[in-house]
């Protein structure tokens, strides 16, 4: 049996070490938390939540709400922004949860597997990226709340 290495266990038993980022290793957890009201939020609505700070690591999410509406979905993604390099990333509106029914109350997980974002790290232009959510299917009213938690130090 032999013993493999993570990349950040690998840096630290180079010679010489090299440093591993601050969000990788003994970083503080931060959380980023809203809630909408919505009121006949209507089928493709927007919903801007909270903004991400450059080089946010991505930790853990949930998207918590009522029994929204028959028909109803809500996805979870962030607004177009620019990255370091001024390239612009386009809205990406189901990024971090694919849109799934909203019709009864519950509280699901959200950058649950590494395609839906797990562990990535912002690179923006220094604004940051806001996290939205959108409605799908049809009009809703009820909360919906959105909580990510994130270390970028």
């Amino acid at each position: 049996m032999a013993t493999r290495y993570s990349v950040q266990r690998t840096n630290s038993r180079a010679t010489p070490v090299v440093k591993n980022p601050s969000n990788n290793l003994g970083a503080r957890i931060r959380v980023a938390h809203s809630v909408y009201e919505a009121s006949s939020l209507a089928s493709g609505d927007v919903i801007e939540m909270f903004r991400l700070p450059d080089g946010a690591r991505l930790i853990e999410g949930s998207l918590a709400h009522d029994a929204l509406a028959s028909s109803t979905t809500l996805s979870v993604g962030h607004a177009a922004y620019s990255n370091a390099d001024g390239t612009a990333v386009s809205a990406a509106p189901a990024a971090y949860k694919a849109a799934a029914a909203s019709t009864a109350a519950q509280k699901v997980d959200i950058l649950a597997t590494l395609a839906l974002g797990s562990g990535t790290v912002l690179d923006t232009d220094g604004d940051g990226a806001m996290v939205t959510v959108t409605m799908g299917g049809a009009a809703g009213t009820g909360t919906i709340e959105c909580t990510i938690k994130y270390a970028t130090d």
